[in-house]
């Protein structure tokens, strides 16, 4: 199913957060919540910077809309994320009980909605996230082929 002009400009939201985090010396993963066409939550990478290993973009965006939405269920939300999301953050979508996960770029380390594992599809748990990938995963990819680069060079 071809992504819509809406998946595309949240994707590009999820991007700028992404750079804030790249701005910020981390990882640059951005993520952003969103039902019924509003962002209820927004979220990038701050492990380093929080010292906490929770703080994953998709984390972040998930505890913002919960917040905003008054309940920590989300249903009906779309998480879109720069790269796939990693076990931890494919499971508190689960848990959150998000309706579909789009992603940038593949993880082929870490990657837990297809690549590693499937998390969100998997038929045991009680809740499955509908699950599509490789929205604008060029420009996502680019970023962190960028930083890890800086870091190696640097």
């Amino acid at each position: 199913m071809p992504f819509s002009a809406d998946d595309e400009r949240f994707m590009r939201e999820s991007l700028a957060f992404a750079r804030i985090a790249y701005a910020e010396q981390e990882v640059p993963i951005g993520a952003v919540v969103v039902r019924d066409g509003h962002i209820l939550g927004r979220g990038r990478n701050r492990r380093e910077r929080l010292a906490d290993p929770t703080h994953h973009a998709e984390i972040e965006a998930i505890r913002e809309a919960a917040r905003e939405g008054g309940t920590w269920r989300l249903d009906g939300a779309v998480l879109y994320a720069t790269v796939e999301p990693c076990a931890m953050c494919a499971g508190a979508a689960v848990n959150a009980r998000i309706a579909r996960i789009v992603y940038g770029c593949a993880d082929p380390k870490a990657g837990y909605c297809g690549t590693l594992g499937d998390v969100p599809r998997d038929a045991r748990l009680n809740h499955r996230c509908a699950v599509e990938g490789g929205l604008l995963a060029q420009e996502s990819a680019a970023l962190l082929q960028q930083f890890f680069r800086a870091k190696r060079t640097g």
